[in-house]
This record gives C-alpha cells, structure tokens and sequence, in this order.
C-alpha cells in the first residue's frame, strides 16, 4: 500500500494514523504543493491529498482511503458496525474535514504555512478568525467526550483520530485549547497524541517544520 502525501496534512496524517493503530504497513511517498508527481496524479487527478494505491486499486479521499483499510484488514476495527456508533464515528470524522479542519487550518497556515513555505507573511485577521471559530469547537468536543475517554463507545475509533489530526496543526501553530475551560480536551488530546500513532509522526513533523 502506498501513501501519497505531506504528513503535515491533516488529511494525510489521519490516514497514516489510522494504519499504526490498524497494523497496516504504509510506505509513504511525500508530495508537496504543486507536485507532478504521474503517479499521484493518476490515483488523484484533482490533486486531493492524500493519494493511495493497493496494487491495481487506487483512490483518494482520507475516508474512502481509510474505509478501504478498515473493510480490507478487519481483524482490528475502527470503524464501529453498530448502526450508531457507526453513524457518531462518521459523524465525528465528518464534522472533523470540515469545520474542525477548517479553523485549525486559518491558524496553520497563517502561521506556519504561508511565512515558511510560501515566503509571505501571514493574514493576523484570519488566525483571530480561526481562533474564534475554535471556541464553539472545543465547546462542542469538551461536551461530547465520554467519560471512556473517546468520542465513540469505550475504545478508539476513526473519530478520535480525524478529531486529533487537526489539533497537530494548531499546535504546531502555537494554539492549543485552554486546559481551565476544557480540562476533559485537553486529557483527551494529551492521550490520543500521546499514542504511537500519532507521537512519532508529531515529533518529525515538528523537526521539519524547525519547531525543535
């Protein structure tokens, strides 16, 4: 299986993510803006990250990728069966591509993407405006996180990890959710970028980005 992407995409760290905690092999192939990469291209043709391969099949889309992965290598589910738990955990990685990713991504770029990739500075009017659009986030999640300490039922699912990716990428722009106004985040994020999955990714991710 290959994996065609930057792993500071949110998208692309969802998935790489998503095949630690699977068991998966992955071998990643980094791609970064603007990329001709041919066979990025022909598993992406819009240029959506990340892109993927598995012998003659291919795709892109982190939840169609990672779809693929959980129906192909079952033994370790992380997408729930159960009709509700299914339906939350969609839900969840849903409202994370969107309006989670979203926020985050006003910060990310803003700061870090934008001032060391693109060589502008970044817009300090839309990091204020990521930065309020994150409140009403964090509200959300601080309310909805069971007391298992994950969003869907009493063990890991894709939820937790398309909830967590974005958070990487405000913290790697200085934001992080104030832990007196959202103590039960705040764990929960520490824990899930604490797993494996996601810490030896982190820790590259921020080498590269020159963040120690």
């Amino acid at each position: 299986m290959i994996l065609y992407g930057a792993p500071v995409s949110p998208f692309v760290r969802k998935v790489l993510a998503f095949a630690v905690e699977k068991g998966v092999a992955l071998e990643l192939v980094p791609i970064g803006l603007g990329d001709e990469n041919p066979d990025f291209l022909s598993c992406s043709p819009f240029r959506k990250m990340p892109g993927f391969t598995d012998g003659d099949f291919s795709i892109s889309d982190s939840t169609a990728i990672v779809t693929y992965i959980d129906a192909k290598h079952p033994e370790v589910p992380l997408i729930p069966t159960d009709p509700a738990n299914r339906a939350r955990a969609i839900w969840f990685d849903e409202f994370a591509d969107t309006i989670l990713t979203a926020a985050a991504g006003a910060i990310f770029f803003n700061r870090i993407v934008s001032p060391k990739f693109i060589g502008k500075s970044g817009d300090d009017a839309a990091v204020a405006k990521g930065e309020a659009d994150m409140i009403p986030v964090c509200q959300y999640l601080e309310s909805v996180i069971k007391p298992s300490g994950y969003l869907v039922g009493d063990s890991l699912t894709l939820a937790d990890i398309s909830v967590a990716s974005p958070f990487v990428n405000a913290a790697h722009a200085g934001y992080v959710p104030d832990a007196a106004t959202y103590p039960k985040l705040t764990a929960y994020l520490a824990a899930i970028h604490a797993r494996p999955s996601f810490s030896d990714w982190i820790r590259r991710e921020r080498k590269v980005l020159g963040l120690g």
